[in-house]
């Protein structure tokens, strides 16, 4: 009898019964698994007995057993952000990691090699060689287990594994049986996705095959580091114009699909150009660098800031009304009080601000 017709055998023969199976809590968030993942639970009320796949008409209650969700890193949050920050999802295949995955192919011998980045809810391939398909669900994923380990995650087989023995990957196509995940690292310590290996044979890794794998999970991370300095400024480590531009539109546009406020301040460092003139250029970026940080600090989880040239930052202040505006203004001030101490970081700056749809602000706020 196939798995989905003594499933539905199984809820049919549930129905009606006086007696209610005891269901165990597995997890607090649970989801499906796979049709044919049973546990036969106790009958609270009726005679323990233990059902048989094969006489599966004794229509008693069967409890269909719930995957635990797959676990998240502690720094999900920021580690979802910096992903974001790439502007690399849904985006066409590119030689430089294409290379890698075909060259990983062909050195560890193995029928599947991808680069994986590790969204929210789902896994999109960057890169495949060997598997048709750009994403699957995450929590099915692998690689999500991947990205908690310090250096890589490696499966021997799956079939011996009870993380992955049921997992759908592992029962149907691709048949995976052997995995191995480098996670892939960007600054400041966000592993957002992996280079992985998959085999449809168990196998295991000699430990200069694992030193292999790492080199090129450093190639690769090396790779997205440079997608990131595309959007990064370097000297601030915030965004740069570009990089805030993109994700400020994709912001506002969530803003007005949820019916949400949001704001946008913009900031303009006061006697800067004195500095450079009197100080040097060293002094400069130090007192760019601290008011990126007092900008920075002042934010919330969600909120996005950019230095978009020069002396000019600007934040998108997502799910704020212009009140909160204010008081992340007032924050700034306050934190560029306390750290901008030497004669050459200013403590003054002006700034405006536009509550989506109000009429914008300006003010200039100087501190005492």
């Amino acid at each position: 009898m196939s798995k989905d017709r003594l499933a539905m055998r199984a809820v049919r023969g549930s129905q009606g019964m006086s007696c209610t199976a005891h269901r165990e809590t597995v997890s607090k968030t649970p989801q499906a698994v796979p049709l044919g993942v049973f546990r036969f639970g106790r009958l609270q009320g009726c005679e323990d007995r233990l059902l048989d796949r094969d006489s599966i008409d004794l229509v008693f209650p069967v409890e269909i057993a719930l995957m635990v969700s797959a676990p998240r890193p502690a720094n999900e949050a920021a580690r979802i952000e910096a992903l974001h920050g790439l502007d690399i999802l849904d985006t066409p295949a590119e030689e430089r990691f294409d290379s890698l995955t075909r060259l990983a192919r062909r050195i560890f011998g193995v029928p599947i090699a991808l680069v994986s980045l590790l969204d929210v809810d789902r896994q999109w391939f960057k890169s495949t060689a060997g598997l048709n398909a750009t994403e699957t669900t995450r929590d099915d994923s692998f690689c999500t287990y991947a990205i908690l380990e310090d250096d890589m995650l490696v499966i021997p087989d799956a079939h011996a594994d009870p993380r992955f023995r049921e997992n759908p990957f592992v029962t149907g196509d691709p048949h995976v049986r052997f995995y191995a995940g480098c996670p892939l690292e960007i600054p400041p310590g966000n592993k957002v996705g992996t280079l992985c290996l998959i085999d449809t044979q168990a196998r295991v890794l000699t430990p200069d095959d694992r030193e292999l794998l790492r080199d090129l999970g450093r190639l690769a991370s090396q790779e997205l580091m440079a997608v990131q300095l595309a959007h990064m400024d370097e000297l601030t480590q915030l965004l740069n114009r570009r990089g805030f531009e993109r994700l400020a539109k994709r912001g506002l546009t969530a803003s007005r699909q949820l019916k949400q406020p949001a704001c946008l301040l913009a900031f303009d460092l006061n006697g800067f150009k004195h500095i450079n003139d009197t100080y040097g250029h060293a002094e400069g970026d130090r007192a760019l660098k601290t008011f990126a940080g007092a900008v920075r600090d002042s934010l919330r989880d969600g909120d996005l800031v950019g230095r978009l040239g020069g002396d000019e930052f600007a934040a998108l202040l997502m799910f704020t009304d212009a009140s909160q505006a204010a008081q992340i203004e007032a924050r700034v001030s306050e934190l560029l009080e306390h750290r901008g101490k030497a004669p050459a970081c200013p403590t003054t700056f002006a700034s405006a601000w536009a509550a989506c749809p109000s009429i914008p602000h300006r003010t200039t706020i100087s501190p005492p």
